[in-house]
């Protein structure tokens, strides 16, 4: 019984270490080596937001900060800034796709929260936003006391629903929510009367801002965005944490949020 015993411990035992070495496995493979050697940089970007990431048509070209800054990074890693694939992603899509290693970092309005700092590596954040509130002129709304027994148009996944609903308790009012998919679905509904605001970053509103919509002045929650990389990839992370505090200390982002008019 006592060598069986033994035989059973030494075999989790090395169970343990061969699993160990696989994750060490699997975070090289996704790390700078295997980005050269696969020839381009992948990036989950969004398509929906202007001056961050944002696919105009006219051009077929994505176009923003985030956009600017992967590109950035694709030339440090292969003295060409066009060798980055770019990959449109949502608020609930984003994760996934870096989970699953499809994409090699997300630049995506993505907030760093401590929750979130659990599954993903983050950088030092390169823009710091907070939530807003857009509604229509003519709705009468002019701050959140307003919207008691209303709703509200949120993203799926985002932090928006969780800091509007943190505002409104404080208040003692109660808010209905209606999850969309992308930003342009929550605008579409705001014009139809499905919901009465759209609540996102201030930041974000501004490029849906129209001559029938107003920003409200109120604001919640600090949203710091940052770099987003696989937890198990320290290699990549540290590799674009140094980039991104070099072009912080630099004036280089400065320049590029003043570029998109940020």
């Amino acid at each position: 019984m006592k060598f069986t015993k033994l035989i059973f411990v030494a075999g989790a035992l090395f169970a343990a270490v061969i699993a160990g070495g696989c994750a060490k496995g699997q975070g090289g493979v996704s790390g700078l080596d295997a980005i050269k050697k696969a020839g381009a940089l992948k990036v989950g970007v969004k398509s929906d937001v202007p001056g961050f990431g944002f696919y105009d048509t006219a051009t077929n070209k994505y176009e923003g900060l985030e956009i600017s800054l992967a590109q950035m990074l694709a030339n440090e890693i292969f003295g060409d800034a066009d060798k980055v694939k770019f990959e449109a992603v949502t608020a609930k899509t984003r994760g996934p796709l870096l989970d699953n290693g499809e994409l090699d970092m997300v630049i995506a309005t993505f907030t760093i929260t401590d929750e979130r700092k659990l599954t993903y590596n983050f950088s030092t954040p390169y823009y710091t936003d907070a939530v807003g509130m857009l509604v229509k002129k003519s709705s009468g709304i002019r701050s959140l006391a307003d919207l008691n027994g209303l709703t509200v148009g949120v993203a799926q996944s985002a932090t928006s629903k969780e800091a509007i609903s943190a505002a409104a308790a404080e208040l003692g009012i109660t808010l209905n929510f209606a999850e969309f998919a992308t930003y342009p679905e929550i605008k579409a509904a705001l014009d139809s009367g499905r919901v009465e605001v759209f609540s996102v970053d201030k930041s974000i509103l501004n490029g849906y801002l129209d001559a029938d919509t107003i920003i409200l002045p109120d604001q919640f929650s600090p949203q710091p965005y940052g770099v987003a990389t696989k937890l198990s990839n320290k290699q990549l992370a540290d590799y674009v944490d140094v980039l991104i505090k070099k072009w912080l200390n630099d004036g280089t982002i400065s320049a590029l949020i003043s570029q998109f008019n940020l």
